[in-house]
């Protein structure tokens, strides 16, 4: 049995596949939404900051090549310059590291939808992602309804022999919740797509979001629920933030929106945890902004490990760890 303070964190299940770690590379390829488009909407999530919004990827044959080679040159930059950063001391002993990188990365297509293109386009991106020195694997986010069985059958195609996670945006599993924030899927439609993943070894991990407008604490328990019933591996917790430009942003100045206060994120997050599967990997326990500049609320001033450490001491004062409330039921 786990002991008190015990999630499942994503560097123990990294240790454990490769016996060594494994760090994500964050990469911008230039991937639009079909909520933001036209396709579904053009409005985009309330929660989703859209100013600099990506043109649509290609989607003609014609001058494929062409645009193919300006993303992924882009790509391969943002890979060699996440490389550098992280190993400082083989640029003092080798002019390219990245030519023989000391550890393992992970490409994360992380930025809007990233299956959300030509079959063609994702094949090479994915793959020539896979060809670059010290890339064991992809993890590619996108949304349940921009994963198509010819895009599921591709990315099966290179987790038969890389370790490839796929990042789906559910937020909750309220349709009425997904509808208010105009997300434009259901939840039903990532249980749908999960069943059609199992024939695959691909990875998945599913994104929610604690303190959408509208819900409550019993209702972020339940979008637990949902995820424990689902042929899933991974979960990555947020909190609503309230980023300027976005519609949350005139909900919140109405006063239609409150965010949760740091001490409520933090009892709703480790009840979650009592709740969920333990075999289910936690990639992240809460968001952060890149840019400081565009957050309206939360403010809560906490780094990522700091909360870490802080629901790990809070389940320990609970003599609670992760999938304690399953085990309870069990026996």
């Amino acid at each position: 049995m786990p002991k008190p303070g015990w999630y499942y964190r994503l560097s123990e299940y990294f240790k454990k596949e490769f016996g060594h770690k494994v760090m994500k590379i964050p990469v911008h390829a230039g991937f639009t939404c079909p909520n933001r488009d036209g396709t579904l909407s053009t409005e985009g999530c309330i929660f989703c900051y859209n100013a600099g919004f990506s043109p649509a990827a290609y989607n003609d044959d014609e001058g494929l090549s062409d645009y193919f080679n300006e993303v992924f040159s882009s790509v391969k930059d943002q890979v060699y310059r996440f490389i550098a950063r992280h190993e400082k001391a083989g640029i003092i002993k080798n002019k390219n590291p990245h030519e023989n990188p000391k550890n393992k990365y992970l490409v994360y297509y992380q930025t809007y939808t990233n299956t959300y293109g030509n079959l063609v386009l994702l094949s090479a991106l994915y793959g020539k992602a896979l060809e670059l020195p010290g890339v064991v694997g992809l993890s590619i986010a996108t949304r349940p309804d921009c994963l198509s069985p010819g895009t599921i059958d591709l990315i099966g195609y290179y987790a038969e022999d890389h370790h490839v996670w796929v990042e789906i945006g559910l937020q909750s599993a309220s349709d009425e919740t997904l509808e208010a924030i105009n997300r434009g899927h259901t939840a039903d439609q990532l249980a749908v797509v999960a069943e059609k993943f199992k024939k695959h070894r691909a990875r998945l991990c599913v994104h929610i979001i604690n303190g959408l407008p509208g819900e409550d604490r019993s209702q972020m328990m339940e979008t637990i629920d949902f995820i424990n019933k689902l042929p899933v591996h991974g979960i990555k917790f947020h909190q609503l933030q309230v980023i300027r430009g976005t519609p949350l942003e005139e909900m919140h100045r109405r006063g239609e929106v409150t965010p949760l206060s740091l001490p409520e994120y933090l009892d709703i997050v480790c009840s979650q945890l009592e709740r969920l599967r333990e075999d289910i990997v936690v990639h992240r326990l809460m968001s952060e902004v890149t840019d400081p500049d565009l957050l309206i609320a939360p403010h809560w001033e906490i780094k990522r490990g700091n909360f870490s450490q802080r629901v790990e001491k809070e389940l320990k004062r609970r003599k609670s760890f992760q999938g304690a409330e399953n085990m309870s039921c069990v026996n």
